[in-house]
């Protein structure tokens, strides 16, 4: 059904945003792709793999999260972790977030500004 596939295009559009929202406040605690990609699909965030790991190698690019490998376990693993910057990155995410929400409720409710 065309209606279907025309929903399925505008959520993946909609999620990918928040995706990088919800990286950069699940990753203020230290963890390896996998472990990220389990919490985020526990908390309503659906993403495979193939998404997250270029996304989390871009925004280390952009000095939004750092990253280290933990050697000491049978099998080595990248650990990443929101910097600095990330998180000033992310204070006004969140701001910007807030105030589309308010938007949007505003429109659900027939306020004009």
């Amino acid at each position: 059904m065309a209606s279907e596939e025309i929903l399925r295009t505008h959520l993946q559009e909609l999620r990918r945003g928040t995706v990088v929202v919800a990286s950069l406040l699940a990753l203020r605690h230290p963890d390896y792709g996998y472990a990220l990609l389990q919490r985020l699909n526990g908390h309503g965030f659906p993403v495979d793999a193939n998404t997250l790991y270029p996304l989390l190698r871009r925004l280390e690019e952009q000095g939004l999260l750092t990253s280290e490998w933990n050697t000491e376990e049978s099998r080595p693993r990248k650990f990443y972790r929101t910097s600095a910057e990330g998180e000033a990155v992310l204070d006004r995410l969140l701001d910007d977030l807030t105030a589309i929400q308010a938007s949007v409720k505003g429109l659900i409710k027939g306020v004009d500004r």
